[in-house]
């Protein structure tokens, strides 16, 4: 018994098949090419599928936007504050730390005088209102004593690392009658235009 060839019903695999069903036609069959006269295939019910992955695409570049513009304006914000504040400071400041402590301590204790203190305090620590009410303060502590006298050691530095220093002290106050207060104070002085206080301890 003879199989029929692989290719078709007759002839061999490479040779092409003819279409019978079409009177005078005499050359090959191309595969998917229509027939003159026949009917043309239903259109699909559904529309052709597209890949899920076209409107992520859009929403994940949207949103790349935004975020690389909320970082540029905050980046932008940070640097203006930067800017702006970074020369804030008016005079030249102290030409040491120490020398910082020893003028605001001077200007609160002895001359008792918020507005010259504000000449060695820090543009960020600078509230005229705290330094007014801190010289009232000293001036109703020594209100009830006879004749108090505040002095201080010579301000040490403890620690210092490029712009920013540690400096501490101790505050002593004497009366006529021989009464003694101590307190130790320690400051964070910080360098702009020059040292000033911007932290009391």
């Amino acid at each position: 018994m003879t199989q029929p060839p692989i290719g078709g019903a007759s002839g061999s695999p490479g040779t092409p098949a003819f279409r019978q069903d079409v009177p005078g036609q005499t050359g090959p069959v191309s595969p998917g090419a229509p027939t003159p006269g026949a009917i043309p295939p239903p259109p699909s019910a559904y529309p052709a599928y597209q890949a899920p992955g076209a409107p992520r695409k859009r929403g994940l570049l949207i949103a790349s936007i935004v975020l690389a513009g909320a970082i540029l304006l905050c980046g932008g914000g940070g640097t203006a504050a930067f800017l702006a504040l970074r020369d804030t400071e008016s005079g030249e400041g102290a030409k040491e730390p120490t020398v910082a402590v020893d003028g605001f301590l001077t200007a609160v204790y002895r001359d008792r005088d918020a507005r010259k203190a504000t000449a060695f305090v820090c543009s960020a620590s600078r509230d005229q209102e705290k330094l007014d009410a801190k010289v009232a303060e000293v001036d109703r502590y020594a209100a009830g004593y006879q004749n108090p006298r505040f002095r201080w050691s010579s301000p040490k530095v403890d620690n210092q690392t490029g712009d920013r220093a540690t400096v501490t002290t101790t505050l002593t106050m004497t009366t006529a009658d021989e009464k003694v207060a101590e307190q130790a104070l320690r400051f964070t002085v910080v360098r702009k235009t020059g040292w000033r206080v911007c932290e009391v301890g």
